[in-house]
């Protein structure tokens, strides 16, 4: 089970079996296909906010 952005989704873990509870996995088409530090987690993750938050405010002012 993981959580992608508050939505809770069941994954495959088959690609990387070593995955545990905690860790952060790159996620596609319902598959875990790797590992990723939590540091560089981190940083994705705020990047994705800031575009989200970017986008938003472009199509608020349209």
């Amino acid at each position: 089970m993981v959580n992608l952005g508050g939505i809770r989704k069941e994954v495959s873990i088959e690609l990387v079996p070593e995955a545990q509870v905690g860790d952060y996995v790159i996620v596609h088409v319902g598959h875990a296909i790797g590992m990723i530090d939590p540091e560089e987690a981190e940083r994705t993750l705020a990047l994705f906010g800031e575009m989200s938050a970017a986008m938003a405010a472009t199509e608020s002012a349209a």
